[in-house]
């Protein structure tokens, strides 16, 4: 059985060309709805027919909704893929996907995937399984969901140079921390929020931790780039350690904390490197990135002959994602109809990875420390023995001595001017191990200047 799409009347004469669906979850149901009801119109930008010849799920039972026939379910993923011309991988992490994949490029079959673990993992391989069986790869969902991104930055900024792309593409995380900033709500009460309301998985911990946005800053890097950058290439840092405090301290100057994915060209005498690296930050209120809010995305790249650029939109849910995909079903059954491939991997550069310590940021650093005189010039002072200069500082009385002489404690939040990572993080292990400083609360990076 297969889905007969409806529309415009689509001549008979037109080549059919079987689809075969991996997964049948949220995206992939809206994928199949998308695919009934636009057919018709899909046929005629095309040139050829979409027949979907089968849906490949784990548990035949499941009830899948009114646009997952059950006649097109199938167990034998591996059979489906052999018999396809094109394979849209929805199921979502490493295996059996990128083994499914590999087999469905053997056997001519082009892919579109939305699954960024794979691809910040392993996409050399699918790379050079596509270049060998000559077929496509696309993958536009897999970033920033229904915002075109992916086709921009290897396709229309393909004769420039890009220098930096900056950008909020974890839903999750950017409805936690608008929620926190508009509510002073903390970590912990936003994320029951944002589970209770779908926008968090019961374990948000890809989300939170940063693992989702960091895979898609090595997609980013990699396209941008034009090398091959791995995940592991990528420093991670999620949102857990952001307090209400955090929130307050931005807003008193002027900032807004968002989880940002950057990656950027370093250029250095001698030659250039790259940076990819994911971690809450403050940015300025005037930014454009700090306007968006909810479970929304929003990239900011910067290219040598374009300028700044800004695109905006959804970035998760079923219906937007599919959006994506589709488009990506659309390019690739157009070339296997006129023939061609689409864009092939670009990795001529082949630039080296900067370690984080070797960059410079400014940052946000909050101590709980013992209020008595000449802390401040201690703490200054070890700052500035490391080559790190103060731009701002604010102090707050937390409590005043005890009845038994226990010491009085402030708090302190410094910001300061660019330096070395591997010199704050030198200053911070001595205030660890010094008594006049209690606790370090929090240490966030200041970026968007």
């Amino acid at each position: 059985m297969s889905l007969h799409p409806s529309g415009s009347p689509v001549s008979p004469d037109l080549p059919t060309l079987r689809v075969a669906v991996l997964g049948a979850g949220t995206v992939g149901s809206e994928v199949l709805r998308l695919l009934s009801q636009q057919g018709g119109e899909l046929a005629h930008r095309i040139g050829g027919r979409l027949e979907v010849i089968g849906v490949a799920v784990r548990d035949l039972a499941r009830d899948r909704g009114e646009h997952v026939p059950a006649a097109l379910l199938t167990e034998d993923a591996t059979r489906l893929v052999q018999e396809a011309d094109l394979v849209v991988e929805v199921m979502g992490g490493i295996e059996p996907a990128r083994t499914l994949l590999l087999d469905a490029m053997a056997h001519g079959a082009s892919v579109v995937t939305a699954n960024k673990a794979l691809l910040a993992q392993d996409g050399a391989s699918l790379y050079e399984a596509a270049d060998a069986h000559g077929v496509d790869l696309y993958f536009e969902a897999a970033v920033a969901g229904a915002i075109p991104l992916v086709r921009p930055v290897r396709e229309s900024l393909a004769g420039d140079r890009i220098q930096r792309v900056l950008g909020i593409v974890n839903g999750t995380t950017n409805f936690i921390l608008d929620a926190m900033t508009r509510t002073g709500a903390s970590f912990e009460d936003a994320l029951a929020d944002a589970q209770q309301l779908g926008y968090a998985e019961a374990d948000p911990t890809a989300d939170v931790e940063g693992h989702d946005a960091a895979a898609k800053a090595s997609i980013l890097a990699s396209l941008a780039f034009h090398s091959r950058v791995r995940l592991a290439d990528v420093h991670c840092e999620g949102i857990t350690a952001v307090s209400a405090q955090d929130i307050t301290a931005a807003a008193r100057m002027g900032r807004i904390i968002k989880l940002l994915s950057i990656v950027e060209r370093i250029e250095e005498e001698g030659g250039e490197r790259i940076s990819a690296r994911v971690y809450p930050a403050l940015i300025p209120d005037h930014h454009p990135l700090a306007s968006v809010s909810e479970a929304y995305n929003a990239v900011f790249i910067e290219a040598e002959a374009a300028g700044s650029l800004m695109f905006y939109g959804q970035g998760a849910g079923g219906a937007p994602t599919a959006s994506a995909i589709l488009g990506d079903v659309v390019s690739a059954a157009r070339a296997r109809v006129h023939g061609g491939v689409g864009p092939r991997e670009s990795r001529y550069a082949e630039l080296e990875s900067i370690p984080l310590d070797e960059l410079r940021s400014a940052f946000y650093i909050s101590l709980t420390v013992q209020d008595r005189p000449g802390v401040l010039a201690e703490i200054a002072g070890t700052l500035s023995g490391y080559g790190i200069s103060i731009s701002t500082i604010h102090q707050e009385l937390l409590d005043e001595r005890g009845e038994a002489g226990e010491q009085a404690r402030a708090h302190i939040g410094i910001s300061t001017h660019r330096a070395l990572e591997s010199a704050m993080t030198a200053s911070l292990d001595v205030f660890s191990s010094t008594a006049t400083v209690l606790s370090i609360d929090s240490i966030l990076r200041i970026e968007g200047e």
